[in-house]
Formats: C-alpha cells, structure tokens, sequence
C-alpha cells in the first residue's frame, strides 16, 4: 500500500486543495517522503563524529528561530500532490530533488548547530563572519565575482548576512567527500571553512548546552488555507533579476499561445542543460556555480513566460548558447562593478 493512501484530499483538484486548511492536512514528519533525506543527514554528522542531531517539524516554509537548534521544513515536501501544487504556484518546488533538497538540510543545520552552541556571540566567530545582529537585507546585490564567500546554495546566498555565511559555509564543511580544502584552496573564504573545521573539532562527541525542542509556527496550529498562503508568497515574490532578460529570452522563443503543440522552451532548456553546461563552463572559464544559477533562472522564466521552440532545434541550441553566454559576462560585468563602489 501507498504510504500516501490515507490522504483523501491527494485526489482534489487544485481548486478544491487550495481551499484546504494546513492543519486539515493530516501531515507527519516521519510518514513522509522526508524520511530518507534526514536519516541520511544523521550518518552525515555521525560521520564527522557529531552527536548533534537538529530538532525538525513540518511548517509553511524553511526557517530556522533564533535560539532553537532545530528548523522547519515546508509542507510541500512531505507529499508528491503539496510538492505539484507548489511548482504550478511557484514554477518551482525548493528542494524538490534529492541533491537540493540534501543541501539545503545541510544549511538548515548549520543555523541550528549555530545556536546550540551559541557560537555566534563568540568574538572570533564575529571577526570572521561579522556580527549577526546585523539586520537582514529585503534585498541583497551579490558580488558574483567574490572569493571571500563560498558557493553553495542559490544566488551567492553566503553573502546575504553573516548567519547565512555560516551556515553555508558548515554546510560545504558537512558533504560527504568534500574537498573544500581543493576547491576553496585560493580563496578567502579559506579561513572560514577552517574555522567551522576548529569549531566542530572542539564539540565533537559533545552534546550541546541548548536543547530545547521548540516548535514555531507547526503545521497542525496553522488555520490558514492554502490559497491564502499562495496569494500571500506570490505578492513578496521578486522578478527583478529573471525579468531583466525578458526581450533575449523572446528573441530566441516563441509564445506558445502562437504556437500550439510546440515543444515548450522549459522542456527543451532541461534536455539540452548538461551539453550547454560543459560548454559553458570550458569557454568562458567561469565557476560552475554561475552557470547553473544563470541556466536555472533562465528555465525558471521561460517556463513563467509560457515560451516554446519555434526554430529548427539545432538553430535554436545556438541561439540559446549565445544567450547564457551574455548573461554570465553581463553577471560578471555587475559583480565588478559593485567591487568597484
């Protein structure tokens, strides 16, 4: 049987699911699909010989409270029906897949092992990430140029404060067979990954001073509905950036309002992605990192823009290629010039 059988509200249509309350769900953090993913980032800390394990629950979004040594992971991942609601909502579905979703586990602990120990009012650990009380910024310019940060999650996520800055970081540290001492050999954010190096050296085998298991905004407290939740997440939503390219992507495709039964220019992007990757990261000698942020955010906004191939396949591969391409430099060219202010 289905581990998902007893859900009956897994058959609605959207319509009817939008208007289901969260605490009507019925959802359990160990019955669900997330079971795998966490149990895979207990042997991850075991490995490095930690006995620290983060309080988790099921809310509305990924958040990890001040003071709690544990985080919150979004509803949608708990079952296959919520994870295909939220991408015809969103386009997206964060953590959707097996390898995002582990990274961003590995993030959300470094929050909570942050503040089991209180590592943060340590003078050393201001010194090398900054001050977190630091407020955090509505909107953020990363330099996409920087080596003082290193590269983990989206949109140079490091940069955005320094809590962020540590997490990411312990997150890089945590992966199974990380070669951060290689990858990072040249960089400033060197001496940050050597520091999270010291700081779990010295409480392995500990069990931390804080411990309690408070749970912020659980599923099964929230009266709100799913509708009311999406209407609220789709106002905040930020298309600055995608948008800026808008006029390329509609040189290179075609509406598929225009062009019914074309294959759509998503679908295509995905397919070609690994080909397109590998020439892009050979050419232009930039960090993988940045391509892939540029080749999601393109698919990301072709599929929004309902765009499909109304080329020759391999004309419009070429015409593709030519695109990224400009949008990395045109990356590379603003992260300079912020260094440059």
């Amino acid at each position: 049987m289905s581990p998902f059988s007893p859900f009956w509200w897994a058959k609605l249509d959207d319509e009817a699911l939008l208007d289901l309350r969260f605490n009507d769900l019925g959802l359990k953090l160990g019955e669900s699909t997330l079971k795998p993913a966490l149990d895979r980032l207990h042997r991850e800390l075991e490995r490095r010989g930690l006995r620290f394990r983060p309080h988790v629950w099921l809310s509305v979004e990924w958040f990890c409270p001040d003071g709690v040594p544990g985080f919150a992971i979004p509803f949608y991942l708990a079952h296959p029906r919520l994870a295909a609601l939220e991408r015809r909502q969103m386009h997206e579905v964060e953590g959707g897949n097996a390898r995002w979703l582990q990274r961003i586990l590995r993030h959300e602990t470094g929050h909570a092992i942050d503040n089991a120990w209180r590592f943060r009012l340590r003078k050393r650990w201001r010194q090398v990430f900054g001050p977190a009380s630091r407020p955090y910024p509505t909107r953020y310019a990363p330099r996409t140029t920087s080596r003082n940060y290193v590269m983990h999650l989206g949109h140079w996520y490091a940069q955005s404060h320094p809590a962020e800055d540590f997490a990411e970081t312990f997150a890089v540290w945590l992966a199974p067979n990380s070669t951060w001492r290689i990858d990072y050999e040249h960089w400033h954010a060197l001496r940050k990954l050597r520091y999270v190096d010291e700081l779990m050296t010295e409480i392995r085998d500990e069990s931390p001073p804080v411990r309690r298991r408070t749970r912020i905004e659980p599923l099964e407290t929230n009266r709100s509905t799913l509708r009311e939740h999406y209407a609220a997440k789709l106002s905040y939503s930020d298309r600055t950036e995608t948008e800026r390219y808008d006029v390329r992507l509609r040189r290179v495709f075609g509406p598929m309002a225009q062009n019914p039964g074309r294959p759509a220019a998503a679908t295509f992007l995905r397919q070609v992605r690994p080909e397109l990757t590998r020439l892009l990261v050979r050419r232009s000698r930039l960090h993988p990192y940045l391509v892939h942020h540029v080749m999601r955010m393109v698919i990301r906004r072709s599929r929004e823009l309902d765009l499909c191939v109304n080329q020759p396949l391999r004309l419009t591969k070429r015409a593709v290629f030519g695109l990224l391409e400009r949008i990395l430099f045109d990356f590379v060219r603003r992260g300079r010039e912020r260094y440059a202010l």
